[in-house]
C-alpha cells in the first residue's frame, strides 16, 4: 500500500514587516531545508507562488485528511 505523504500547514500569527501575510490564515508549507536552517519557512501565498518568511510568524498545525485535501486544491 502506498503511504500518503502528509502535507504541512501553518497559521500566520504575526505579519509585522510581512504585509502580504494575513493573520489567522492557514498557509501550505513547502519543504526547504536551507530556509529552515536559517529560521524561515517556504510558504505558498494566494497567487500560488512560494516565498520564504520568518518561522516565528507561524504556528505549525496538523489538519484532518479532509481539510488537507480541501486546502490543497
Amino acid at each position: 500500500m502506498k503511504q500518503r505523504k502528509q502535507q504541512k500547514f501553518a497559521v500566520c500569527i504575526l505579519n509585522e514587516y510581512c504585509g502580504d501575510l494575513e493573520l489567522r490564515k492557514v498557509y501550505k508549507i513547502l519543504p526547504d531545508k536551507s530556509a529552515a536552517n536559517d529560521g524561515y519557512l517556504r510558504v505558498i501565498d494566494e497567487t500560488g507562488e512560494d516565498y520564504i518568511y520568518p518561522k516565528d510568524n507561524f504556528i505549525m498545525i496538523e489538519l484532518p485528511k479532509e481539510a488537507e485535501h480541501a486546502l490543497s486544491k
